[in-house]
């Protein structure tokens, strides 16, 4: 005897795990013109090139290390102590060296602060996915789907079920979305997004609605039953599907008219 997949529910599956702030990676180079930096703040140029000479013995001395051939901190500081011998050289006498004033440094800074708060975008947007896909999970538990709402970024909660099954496919939640698209229910009453859905959901979705939509203009009386077939349809046959749609549409266009609907 198989089990039936997805098995069945005995109780409330748990949510998944939160998402994580991904600790930042470990950049030797950058820890190394960091060093140089603190060190070389407030001195003139005179113990800049006294530290450069002493950068370039180690750097020399390493070179026959061959465990240390991988090394990209000892590089990065002996260049960051060439730049800032050079910065100095061309400063007026008497010039220290200050990173705040640094343009190089203030530029590394900015881009720095631009990717952390990127970041820290990428977080809140995931947790926003999961949050939902949590609650369509609830939903489809108590057998409510249907009556929820379409909002804008269900489609990524789509993709958050479908990653946490394994890749299997929702096929629930996809006749929703399917049938939400067809109707303009929720977010999908601005065309706006039901011309971006085009490049957010999977082409068995994209004909299902297609077809409900022309089926709805050829037959509105038919019961929610009685369009199941619409499902099965395009999930073995998409691209026929939406060809059957197309020409359905064609059958039932208004004479006059040269454009499917909305």
């Amino acid at each position: 005897m198989t089990t039936p997949w997805p098995p069945r529910r005995t109780g409330r599956s748990p949510l998944a795990p939160r998402v994580a702030a991904p600790r930042e990676p470990v950049d030797p180079a950058r820890i190394g013109r960091r060093v140089v930096r603190r060190r070389a703040k407030g001195v003139d140029a005179v113990t800049v090139a006294a530290a450069l000479e002493d950068a370039r013995f180690d750097a020399r001395q390493n070179a026959r290390h061959e465990d240390l051939a991988d090394d990209v901190r000892g590089p990065a500081e002996l260049a960051e102590w060439e730049r800032i011998d050079q910065l100095l050289a061309a400063a007026p006498p008497g010039t220290v060296y200050d990173p705040d004033t640094d343009d190089v440094v203030q530029a590394e800074l900015a881009a720095e602060a631009a990717a952390a708060a990127a970041r820290e975008a990428e977080l809140r947007e995931a947790a926003r996915i999961a949050a939902r896909a949590d609650e369509l999970q609830a939903l489809r538990e108590l057998g409510t789907l249907e009556q929820a709402e379409p909002r804008e970024g269900d489609e990524a909660a789509r993709d958050e079920l479908t990653r946490r099954a394994g890749a299997y496919v929702q096929a629930d939640v996809d006749a929703w979305l399917a049938r939400a698209l067809a109707a303009h229910r929720g977010h999908y009453a601005d065309p706006a997004a039901r011309e971006a859905a085009a490049g957010l959901l999977p082409q068995p979705v994209l004909a299902h609605a297609a077809l409900l939509s022309a089926l709805a203009r050829l037959v509105p009386a038919a019961a929610p039953g009685e369009l199941a077939l619409a499902a099965r349809l395009a999930t073995a046959e998409p691209e026929a599907t939406a060809d059957l749609a197309a020409l359905l549409n064609a059958a039932t266009e208004p004479a006059g008219t040269d454009g499917g609907p909305a």
